[in-house]
């Protein structure tokens, strides 16, 4: 991921602190997630107590449980620091 450049009020540049591509790739991560999940639901065969019932299934419940936790964790990480950034702002 790239880091972009801002300026600053005294116009010198200044860089990015990765919050965007928190934000981002936490979106991106819960998202496929959420589909994974609805897939092994509806198309994949669904569960059953033991498990999934396909391969396709057994693929995308390990895809679900990857990309939800660590997701969940990027983008409230993600959030936490635009919080902290919006606070900051308004101490200048």
């Amino acid at each position: 991921m790239t880091v972009q450049e801002r300026k600053n009020s005294a116009g010198k540049a200044q860089r990015g602190d990765g919050t965007v591509e928190l934000l981002r790739g936490g979106g991106f991560m819960v998202g496929t997630g959420l589909l994974a999940g609805l897939l092994l639901l509806t198309i994949l065969g669904g569960v059953t107590q033991t498990g999934a019932r396909t391969n396709g299934g057994w693929l995308a419940l390990i895809v679900a449980l990857m990309c939800l936790p660590f997701g969940a964790l990027l983008l409230t990480l993600g959030v936490a620091k635009w919080f902290r950034n919006r606070r900051l702002q308004r101490m200048r």
